[in-house]
């Protein structure tokens, strides 16, 4: 029935002079290969590698795959891993890229119907979740299989109050696959993650990259801002984390460093003068 379907919209179409042809793989690369969309990818794969997480030789459940740009991290890093992606052009470019590993298909919009018979150390959510239109169950849904942390980077909206903030997105396998996305506030999101998690972290640090503000006191002027978190079933020791949405970051945890102590010396100095 959906074959016949097919030929007849095809045949609606080419009656009007339309033809439609198939997304072939190089175009898929086109699209997920830019000069932009690889230097976005390299920094936050540097970031995630300056964070001191304990990541190494882990069970990794990867969602929102794409093509696999981020899968070689957790290869290089011995990791067993799931991958998962939605749209079936990229699960084919994803099986002819890593034909040894195991890859299937997930969309976190549908969460709830999602069966996976297992857990994993590491839910790895990069670039993903401001593709859904269902965020909260696709949080729920990640914690249900993590075992000890949730990676997450997503596009966020500036503001105080708790917002999903749903938009429709273009048609482009970089984009949503169900037309919807959302970019929700930062608190929005660190609240959701609460609900899941014991403990919730933000980097002190942000990737180098002019989507990821430094200040989160003023709108960034760039098209999209952006926010990494991790959410643990156990408390992490770690001087580059802090359980808070802080209003300043820095790229160089030594920048953090520097105006702490700046901070502190302005302290003093205000004490000298009133006693």
């Amino acid at each position: 029935m959906k074959k016949l379907i097919k030929n007849l919209i095809i045949k609606l179409f080419r009656a009007f002079g339309i033809q439609l042809i198939k997304k072939s793989r190089f175009d898929l690369l086109s699209d997920f290969s830019s000069v932009w969309y690889n230097r976005h990818n390299q920094r936050r794969q540097e970031h995630l590698a300056t964070l001191n997480l304990d990541i190494f030789g882990k069970t990794v459940l990867e969602v929102g795959a794409g093509i696999g740009d981020h899968t070689t991290f957790w290869l290089d890093r011995k990791g067993d891993i799931l991958i998962t992606e939605a749209r079936k052009e990229n699960l084919g470019l994803l099986r002819s890229r890593f034909p040894e590993q195991k890859i299937q298909f997930l969309d976190l919009d549908d969460a709830e119907n999602i069966v996976l018979d297992r857990k994993f150390d590491i839910v790895y959510c990069y670039g993903l979740l401001y593709h859904l239109k269902n965020p909260e169950k696709a949080i729920e849904f990640m914690s249900n299989h993590c075992l000890s942390m949730l990676l997450l980077e997503t596009c966020v909206s500036f503001g105080d109050a708790e917002q999903i903030n749903r938009t429709k997105e273009d048609d482009n396998p970089t984009q949503a696959y169900s037309g919807i996305g959302c970019r929700p506030t930062r608190i929005w999101v660190f609240n959701q993650l609460k609900k899941y998690f014991e403990h919730i972290y933000v980097p002190l640090t942000q990737p180098a990259h002019p989507e990821f503000p430094l200040d989160w006191t003023k709108e960034s002027k760039s098209y999209l801002s952006r926010a990494v978190f991790i959410a643990s079933k156990e408390i992490i020791h770690n001087e580059l984390l802090v359980s808070y949405l802080p209003k300043k970051q820095f790229v160089d945890i030594n920048d953090y460093h520097k105006e702490k102590k700046s901070q502190n010396l302005r302290y003093f100095d205000f004490l000298g003068k009133i006693l």
